[in-house]
């Protein structure tokens, strides 16, 4: 997932062991992920393998063992008949030399600050929260004081220093200050404790295990808090990170997630966003300028989003658009991204005399190259645009002899960020994201320094410091009490056109931490979900929990929706609650679904208590083609017998038979079959395809060939690299 500056890290896979062949003797790191039996196969490896170091074990969310050791005797290890696993673990240094004062930042675009959102008198004091990311600079001035320890999975040792050298990352500290940096910035919670767990390494890269094992350690260290902004595109409730995530809840811990970038579309939130046990973030955006290229001969609007830390994009005159290989002085050089030169081609750019840069991203990286030209000296505006428009650019700079474009600015209102991920979740059709925060031009605390940053995962610290506040506040409530009261408080937003959100887009709304404190009545069970109608006419019963924490007697009246054809409502008109009781009440929907419209209907539930107003969101799907039916294909030689392929893919439904294609990747000449399975399950896939069965080499442009129980034939592309 990506956009913005810095964005929800996606969970990847690491190559470990590469074929070009590495010393013996060379200490490496791994995690063992192995079957039941944790202690005899931890005595097994004591005894029988005295050259490893058992570093930790983990059985409290799944079953693993981290070792250190040379490489001969890891490789060893990992062929173990009870190994079903092996993760690798990799090791670089951490300094960081970044000089950048906060003052600085008065002279850049209005910003948001984390303390902003505390209007309570509370500051987090006696609550914990474990950021599990990619670590943080815990020598910055504004953490040093709150910062308490934590671990790091990426080397497997006690520093989780966020990388600063090879492929630096600052996200997060970014994401920890906004939960409780205490110095010249404030964050959320001041007084919370914050521990650190390092799961994703340079670059902002980890495995999905390491991303487990970092939330077991939170576990056992016994945090009030985590928070995970980070993520990955596969859709579904049951990939391994959801499971752990929902395995940490019932632990006693709050987990926020952040809900993910690849929003505005539907069915875009990943995992772990989709847990079941989670409270999902989206991000809001407050009221602000945008930026816009006027291409003046197409009457075109091109929307920017500035990238240099440095200069701001406020072009004040027409420029010409030319291509990189071809952009002087006095042009806007278009770029496409080549993540591993983005600097030096900027660098390069800057040293012919443009007057700014435009980039986009034909191929999509693991590599946050926008960490990379935010941290570079670099004196020039740059802005990144849609991969659509750089395409468009790019035609038109290619047939146009000039294209010339000026830089307008109009008003947005606030509402929904464009690139929050939405809901709903395949296989269980719950709605994501639970509520919204603030995850636009978010400053807070970087490596040395501060930075103003976007993404969910700048959403996601707001609320988890928002916990932090409420446990000091209500320290005798559980954990669905500060979920629901979060849910129920909730301020809902609107689109542009002054229509209110859907609830896929905003959960149940922006987030009223004051109000979420102060509250005498909670829902729960919100928002509903009444799953996917399969049938003619439909009819299902759910049920709302209502609490009253007052001491007054309460006359909650229901506010009927309004009509909808297809849809038939059989609520009660009002529940009487004495105080402090808690009381269920049921909600009845029937559907026919030839009246129904097709798709995703969405309404709200509204009560009233007095003059106050309480919003539930529901969703019921009556079609569900429009979701991928194969998510997180990855395709890589096995990293101990280079003999051998790994693939895998998750799958939300039942599938006939997948083929994936392999064509050229510049005169897409169709090079042959990779794969053609017929055996696929609801959810996670995995299998091997021996060396010889693999007669291609290099990178390809795939074709995913899906037909599903139905007869119906959907395709995916995807770029697919064979080592």
């Amino acid at each position: 997932m990506r956009y913005l500056f810095v964005c929800l890290i996606s969970i990847i896979t690491i190559y470990f062991f590469p074929s070009n062949g590495m010393a013996e003797k060379e200490e490496v790191s791994v995690i063992l992920e192995i079957t039941d039996n944790t202690k005899e196969h931890l005595n097994y490896i004591k005894e029988n393998m005295p050259k490893l170091e058992v570093v930790a074990t983990y059985d409290l969310l799944f079953n693993g063992i981290a070792i250190k050791g040379d490489r001969a005797a890891v490789k060893k290890a990992a062929q173990l008949d009870f190994v079903t696993e092996s993760y690798p673990v990799q090791t670089y240094t951490t300094q960081h030399n970044l000089k950048k004062e906060l003052a600085d930042k008065k002279q850049e675009a209005p910003f948001i600050l984390p303390a902003d959102l505390n209007d309570t008198t509370y500051t987090g004091k006696g609550v914990t929260v474990g950021v599990v990311d990619t670590g943080i600079d815990y020598e910055h001035p504004d953490l040093r004081a709150n910062f308490s320890g934590g671990f790091d999975v990426v080397d497997l040792d006690d520093d989780p220093m966020e990388t600063t050298e090879e492929l630096p990352t600052l996200h997060g500290t970014h994401v920890a200050g906004i939960i409780a940096a205490d110095g010249a910035l404030q964050g959320v919670a001041p007084d919370a404790e914050i521990l650190a767990y390092r799961a994703l390494g340079p670059g902002g890269s980890g495995t999905s295990i390491q991303v487990i094992a970092a939330i077991e350690e939170a576990v056992r260290d016994e945090v009030d808090i985590i928070n995970l902004s980070l993520g990955n595109t596969v859709n579904g409730p049951d990939y391994p990170t959801s499971k752990a995530v929902n395995e940490a809840a019932k632990q006693g811990v709050a987990v926020v997630v952040a809900n993910g970038n690849d929003g505005p579309g539907n069915w875009t939130v990943g995992s772990p966003a989709t847990s079941a046990q989670a409270l999902s973030i989206g991000a809001y955006e407050a009221e602000t300028e945008v930026p816009y290229l006027h291409i003046t001969k197409k009457d075109k609007k091109v929307a920017l989003q500035s990238l240099s830390k440095e200069v701001p994009w406020e072009l004040e005159r027409d420029y010409n658009i030319v291509q990189q290989e071809h952009a002087g002085q006095g042009d806007l050089a278009l770029l496409d991204v080549q993540a591993e030169t983005i600097v030096d081609d900027v660098l390069l750019l800057q040293e012919k005399g443009v007057e700014g840069v435009i980039v986009y991203e034909e191929k999509a990286s693991d590599i946050d190259w926008r960490v990379a030209l935010i941290e570079a000296k670099i004196s020039l505006p740059i802005a990144a645009v849609a991969k659509k428009d750089g395409r468009w650019l790019k035609r038109h700079a290619e047939e146009e002899e000039n294209l010339f474009a000026d830089t307008i600015f109009e008003a947005k209102p606030d509402g929904v960020a464009n690139f929050s991920s939405r809901g709903p979740v395949t296989v269980d059709w719950t709605m994501k994201p639970d509520i919204i925060a603030p995850g636009v031009n978010i400053l807070s605390t970087v490596p040395a320094g501060y930075e103003m940053l976007n993404g969910t995962s700048m959403a996601t610290p707001h609320v988890a410091g928002a916990i932090a506040l409420m446990k000091e506040a209500k320290p005798n409530w559980s954990n669905e009490q500060i979920f629901n009261a979060l849910k129920t408080t909730a301020q809902q937003v609107e689109r542009m056109d002054g229509n209110i959100a859907p609830p896929i887009e905003q959960g149940s709304g922006l987030i009223q931490v004051n109000d979420a404190i102060n509250t005498d009545f909670i829902i729960h069970g919100a928002p509903i979900t009444f799953g996917r109608v399969d049938d003619y006419l439909h009819e299902r019963k759910k049920s709302l929990t209502l609490e009253n924490t007052s001491s007054e007697v309460k006359e909650i009246t229901f506010d009927f929706p309004k009509r909808n054809k297809g849809v038939i409502w059989n609520l009660p008109q009002t529940v009487t609650l004495n105080p402090y009781e808690t009381k269920k009440v049921p909600i009845q929907l029937q559907t026919n679904s030839l009246l129904l419209d097709e798709g995703i209907f969405q309404d709200w539930l509204t009560m009233t208590d007095n003059d106050r107003q309480f919003h539930v969101p529901i969703v019921v799907m009556n079609e569900t083609s429009n979701y991928k039916k194969v998510m997180g294909f990855s395709f890589m030689l096995n990293r101990f017998d280079d003999r051998s392929y790994n693939y895998e893919l998750y799958v939300p439904e039942e599938v006939a038979n997948l083929k994936v294609k392999l064509f050229d990747t510049e005169s897409l000449l169709y090079k042959g079959t990779l794969l053609e399975l017929t055996d696929l399950e609801v959810g996670m896939n995995k299998g091997e395809l021996a060396d010889e069965e693999v007669d291609l080499s290099g990178e390809f442009y795939g074709l995913m060939i899906v037909e599903l129980e139905n007869g119906e034939t959907v395709h995916y592309d995807t770029s697919i690299f064979i080592e």
